[in-house]
């Protein structure tokens, strides 16, 4: 009976090909992590709630009524 080829050379190919991928994984996150801190910041304020602050708001110029002259 004849024995497969060499099933430590497949073996050591396998292990090989998982290193690589774990290489090109490696690098790809590298270089995904560069390119957003490469990026500009966002606006970190939401542009309709700017000048907002926390608590209560005075009320707005239209709601006010105006104050009579004596």
């Amino acid at each position: 009976m004849a024995k497969r080829s060499r099933p430590s050379f497949t073996k050591r190919q396998k292990e090989m090909a998982r290193q690589q991928k774990q290489q090109d994984k490696t690098a790809r996150r590298l270089e995904t992590r560069r390119q957003k801190e490469a990026r500009a910041p966002e606006e970190t304020e939401d542009p309709e709630i700017a000048g907002i602050r926390p608590g209560p708001q005075p009320p707005p110029a239209w709601l006010e009524a105006p104050q009579k002259r004596s």
